[in-house]
Order: C-alpha cells, then sequence, then structure tokens
C-alpha cells in the first residue's frame, strides 16, 4: 500500500483545503479542468507492464496457493494448514468446527467460511477426518450444520499417515508469527484416495477419487516392478466404463451410470447415483426429459434416506428395458467426467497420468520411510553412546575420585573426568564432547546407587539388536516400503470397499429409445415439412431429434432435422424418417435414358450422408418408389 495514502481521521489541518469566509456567497462559474490532449506524449500513461506485475502475479498466487494441489501430499494449502491446525489441537477429543476455523485463521489469510467450507469437503470423504454431527450429505446435497454445531477430530489414519514433525519442512506463516508445513510429510497417495477438483486462472484440475485397497495393491506392484492399474472408485457408487480414461490424464472421459433396477414390470427405482451429482439433480433432470417427451412416466419419488432409492413409474403399456436405455440416454443417470490430472510440482503446475502420481507418492513414501528409520537410528546411536559412558562413570567410580570431589572450578572436573575416559575412547561410537561430560556429572546419586550392571549391558545389547534391524531395513527399502502398504490395507482397508462398478458400457442411440412423441406433415404444393402443419397431409409418427430423408422428381435427396417448420423444396416424391446405418430400407429409382432411351431400376441404401447437402440418386427425371410399394410407379 501507498504510504503516502493518510487516515482521514488523522488528517492534520495543514493537509484540509483553506476556505475563505468572505467568498461563502459567490455565483457558480464554470470550472479551469481542461482535459488532456491524447496526442500529448507527457499525458500518456502506459499499462504494459500491469498485465506481468500483477495479473501474473495474481494468477500464480491462485495456481500455486488456492486452487490446485501439490504432489508431495496430495492436498491444497487450505486444506494442509486445517489438518496442521487439528494435529496442533489434537487431545483424542472432538473439537467444534468453529474452534478448528479460529484456529486455523492463524496459517490462512481468508475468511472463515472458505476454512469452514474446505473442512466440511475433507469431513466428506471420510479418510482424514472423524466427524460428529450434521456434517450434510453429499448423496442429497444437504448442507452441513453451522460450524457452531459440529465436531470433528484426527482419524486414525490421520494419524498414522500424514504427521511427523521431524520430517516436515517448516515455512514461517503468511503473518510470521508461526511455522506451518510446507507440506505435509504424507506416507500414502492422499491425491489419488480423496481426488481434488479446483479452477485456477488459465487451467484446472479434476482428479477422481479411486480405492485405497487398490491404491496399495498398485504401490506394492509398482514397487516390485510389476503392471498395475487404477480406475476411480466414488462413494456415491454407480458404475463407469474406463475405455476411454487414459490413465486421468487432459483429454481422457470417463463415463458414469447410476444403477437402475426394476421393482416391477411398471416400476425403476435407482440406488446408486452419478458422481458429483445428487439425488436433487438427477429427479429435475429426469422430469425435465419427462415434460419433452423423451421418457414415458407418470411420476418421479424420492425415498432417499441413508442409502438412494428414486422411484420412476411408467407409464402404461412402455417397456422397462427400453425406459431404462432412455434415462441413460436423456437424463443424468449417465453422464461424461473429463478428468484433468494438473498438481504442482517444483512449485508449477504440471499435467500428469494417475499413474505418475503413484509413482511419486510411493517413491516419496520409501524416501520419508527411509528418513525416519534413519532419524531413529541417530537417537539410539545417541543413547547407546551415553549409556556406555554411563556405564564407565559408574563401574570405575569416577565420581568418587578425590580430583574429582575437590576440583577447584567446573573445567578442573571436566578435564579429570576426560582423562579418566580416554582408555575407553576406543570403544565409543562417537567422539566424546564437553557436553557429554557435562551431561554425565548431571547424574543424580540416586540413580547412582540404583545402577544395575546387568540391566545396563541388557539395555545396550537391546539397542544395539535394534541399530542392526535399522540397518537391515535400510538395506531392503523396498520390501519396508511394501510392508507399509500391506499394513495399511490389513488395518483400514475393510472399511473402503470398492462401491463402483466397473463395466462396459453398451452404446445407446437416442434416436431408437426416444419415443416418438411428435407427428410429422407436408405441404407440397409450398415445399414445407414439419411437426406444425397440422392442417396439412400427414407423413408419419417421430419425434424432435430424428432426421428426415427427402426424395425431388429430380433424382436428388437430401436429409434435414425435424423442425416445426422448415423449407424443403418442391416436386417431393418421398418423405420418411432416416435411421442411420440403416440397411434393411432399400430405395428403388426408376430413370430413363434421355427422352427416348431405355429405362433403368437402381436399388440402394442410405446407410449414412451429411445433413442439409444434396445428393444426386441420378442426374436425370427419376419415378421413385420404397417400401412398402413393391414396384415403381411415376407420378
Amino acid at each position: 500500500m501507498d504510504d503516502n495514502i493518510k487516515d482521514p481521521e488523522n488528517i492534520e489541518e495543514q493537509d484540509m483545503p483553506v476556505q475563505d469566509d468572505s467568498n461563502d456567497i459567490e455565483p457558480e462559474s464554470h470550472s479551469d479542468y481542461k482535459p488532456a490532449n491524447r496526442f500529448d506524449a507527457s499525458a500518456v500513461h502506459h499499462l504494459s507492464g500491469m498485465y506481468q506485475n500483477w495479473f501474473l502475479d495474481y494468477a500464480s498466487y491462485v495456481i500455486l496457493e488456492r486452487a490446485v494441489p501439490h504432489i508431495e501430499d496430495g492436498l491444497k494449502p487450505v486444506q494442509r494448514r486445517i489438518l496442521h491446525s487439528m494435529k496442533r489441537m489434537d487431545d483424542g477429543r472432538y473439537n467444534k468446527v468453529a474452534n478448528i476455523v479460529g484456529h486455523t485463521m492463524q496459517f490462512h489469510p481468508h475468511g472463515d467460511a472458505s476454512i469452514g467450507d474446505a473442512l466440511v469437503q475433507l469431513g466428506q470423504k471420510d479418510l482424514l477426518v472423524d466427524c460428529q454431527g450434521n456434517w450434510g450429505n453429499i448423496l442429497t446435497g444437504d448442507r452441513a450444520a453451522a460450524p457452531r454445531y459440529i465436531e470433528a477430530r484426527l482419524s486414525k489414519f490421520a494419524l498414522d499417515v500424514v504427521f511427523n514433525p521431524k520430517t516436515t519442512e517448516w515455512q514461517l506463516s503468511y503473518d510470521g508469527r508461526n511455522k506451518e508445513p510446507i507440506t505435509l510429510p504424507a506416507k500414502f497417495p492422499l491425491l489419488l484416495a480423496q481426488g481434488a477438483e479446483g479452477i485456477a486462472v488459465g487451467l484446472s484440475s479434476k482428479i477422481l477419487p479411486h480405492n485405497l485397497n487398490e491404491i496399495c495393491d498398485a504401490a506394492i506392484s509398482y514397487l516390485h516392478g510389476e503392471p498395475f492399474t487404477l480406475y476411480p472408485d466414488f462413494p456415491t457408487g454407480g458404475s463407469i466404463d474406463v475405455s476411454k480414461y487414459n490413465e486421468g490424464q487432459r483429454g481422457g472421459t470417463l463415463k458414469v451410470r447410476a444403477k437402475i433396477e426394476k421393482l416391477d414390470s411398471k416400476t425403476l427405482v435407482i440406488r446408486e447415483i452419478p458422481f458429483g451429482k445428487t439425488t436433487t439433480t438427477l429427479i429435475d433432470s429426469i422430469l425435465k426429459a419427462i415434460e419433452k417427451g423423451k421418457i414415458k412416466a407418470r411420476k418421479v419419488d424420492d425415498n432417499t434416506a441413508a442409502q438412494v432409492e428414486i422411484q420412476v413409474h411408467l407409464a402404461p403399456g412402455v417397456s422397462s428395458d427400453k425406459a431404462i436405455d432412455a434415462l441413460y440416454a436423456f437424463s443424468d443417470c449417465e453422464i461424461n467426467i473429463s478428468p484433468n490430472c494438473c498438481v504442482i510440482e517444483d512449485n508449477k503446475p504440471q499435467f500428469l497420468t494417475v499413474n505418475d502420481v503413484l509413482r511419486h507418492s510411493t517413491d516419496r513414501t520409501m524416501a520419508l520411510l527411509r528418513k525416519e528409520l534413519e532419524i531413529r537410528k541417530h537417537e539410539l546411536l545417541e543413547q547407546l553412546h551415553f549409556s556406555s559412558l554411563e556405564k564407565i562413570f559408574i563401574e570405575e567410580r569416577i565420581y568418587k575420585d578425590r580430583k574429582f570431589e575437590q576440583a577447584p572450578d567446573m573445567d578442573a572436573a571436566c578435564e579429570h573426568i576426560d582423562n579418566r575416559l580416554t582408555p575407553f575412547y576406543p570403544q565409543m561410537i562417537r567422539e566424546v564432547t564437553k557436553d557429554d561430560i557435562l551431561r554425565l556429572m548431571d547424574i543424580k546419586m540416586a540413580r547412582i546407587l540404583k545402577f544395575n550392571k546387568d540391566k545396563a549391558e541388557e539395555l545396550i545389547a537391546k539397542i544395539k539388536a535394534e541399530v542392526d534391524d535399522i540397518n537391515h531395513k535400510l538395506n531392503n527399502m523396498v520390501e519396508v516400503t511394501a510392508d507399509w502398504f500391506r499394513y495399511l490395507k490389513e488395518k483400514y482397508g475393510a472399511a473402503h470397499p470398492r462401491l463402483t462398478e466397473i463395466k462396459n458400457f453398451d452404446t445407446i442411440e437416442a434416436t431408437k429409445v426416444i419415443e416418438a412423441n411428435e407427428k410429422l406433415y407436408i405441404n407440397r404444393n409450398d415445399g414445407f415439412i414439419g411437426t406444425g402443419l397440422k392442417k396439412d397431409e400427414f407423413v408419419c409418427n417421430c419425434s424432435d431429434i430424428d432426421d428426415i430423408i427427402i426424395f425431388y422428381k429430380e433424382g436428388k435427396y437430401k436429409v434435414v432435422r425435424v423442425a416445426d417448420k422448415i423449407f424443403v423444396g418442391k416436386n417431393i416424391l418421398h418423405v420418411a424418417v432416416f435411421k442411420k446405418n440403416d440397411r434393411r430400407t432399400v430405395y428403388n429409382v426408376v430413370y430413363r435414358d434421355g427422352k427416348q432411351g431405355k429405362y433403368f431400376m437402381k436399388r440402394f441404401c442410405v446407410t449414412s450422408i451429411t445433413r442439409d447437402r444434396e445428393y444426386e440418386a441420378r442426374p436425370v427425371r427419376a419415378w421413385f418408389t420404397s417400401p412398402p410399394t413393391p414396384t415403381a410407379r411415376p407420378r
């Protein structure tokens, strides 16, 4: 902010405009202001640097600090700060969400509403946060209760996987008053388990959630050099077609369907819904399709409670199989999801595949496990070092030496102890420092009197055995990491079964399942066809998404879209509903070679053409027949 801007409440008198009381009453006069000449170079202000200095800074901030998750821990900054705050507050009991939000504001420079919404989303994923109270419903779209009414704490999975202050890299918070983690040391691919979605400036991210057990299996396969595949698993269930998933990278597509069952011949029940949809939005899409006549149903009932139950009551005489296909074709019972695996890596956005994310997370898990073992080994070696010194100090009764007891000062006492320990230095694991000697001098007499040689040697042997075990693990980190994923699967896998079925979908053509809810008419004299020409000649029943094929006396034909009223031209021979790739309908064209030539007949099928383009059956005057007319008849 500009330092020259003053607080309006603290403006001094000299800053105020001076008024002359003698001229209070004056006739109004024109201002002396003159607009600047736009051709004057001195009056032109160049804004060329605004884009680079302002907009790009803002775009970079939104990408790095708000919308896109980090590949290291799979979290956005607000999620990371929430978990960090919950860890600081954790005592095993539930905390009010309002308190968690207030604590998180020490680290997050935005409002409490954004923090509360982010915490609710974390809780609804049922992985890192243990919830209590009304946290909303992902099936119905109901919102969570106010933060003052609901409670949360870290789940056991989060405590096992996410936190370790010894391996965490820290940075100062936005105001410099606290420390916060750069990334949390997550020993699991949280990004794949939870999924992520965010819209930044110029790019977006959409990573779908995957099954915990399958993630563990894939990580183990990767560690052993075996191939693996990962497909999404949604908490809302349903079924998916992964033929075009393309490992979740940008450009792929995932088809998701609701689970529809037949309750009886006249009733369909939707038990599971597509990911990203709610029962409300799904029912709205079904009702719109019913209003347009694309689905023949009497009513739709929503009986959703803990599980989804949407009943669709069909109209009399409607096939249930055809109604199911119509629900997939004309409602949100089938949707397409376009994944976009965009993550922050090396402080910049990267477009990866879910397999790349798994490999990176598995390698990071191995590195974190190695670091934890190395830290533990260092602690054990320090403990072993001091235990050995303590054993020698007590067994050799150095504390009873006259030179030690009568030492004039601390330095002399330390020098004496150092001289007495010198013969034992070769068996030490590291150099003995002055701090070690001072620590020996701090040993209380009660501990010396209770010293047991056998227990001391037993402790030293136990430490050495643990150090050897750690060395063995450090030499076999692949199996250690694989065992870690097996442990997670065994402990938490039962609570996360696969909910989404993987299957191949049959392609449903809308033209085959839609009801013929319109009537097609033709006005031959004026050259119009359409569903709105109710006073003219009836042609056939059709739907509002059908294509119409038209043959002319000139031997031409074309395909147009059904409309209320459309001009197609005069001299129409034949009009019918066009079916793409239809080889059962055979058209017969009779034509003559010139005015006095012979007659010929041509039989052909029309399988696929470009809409609104004219095609030549034969560049002469033609007579036309089509089934069910058996012979050609000139008009």
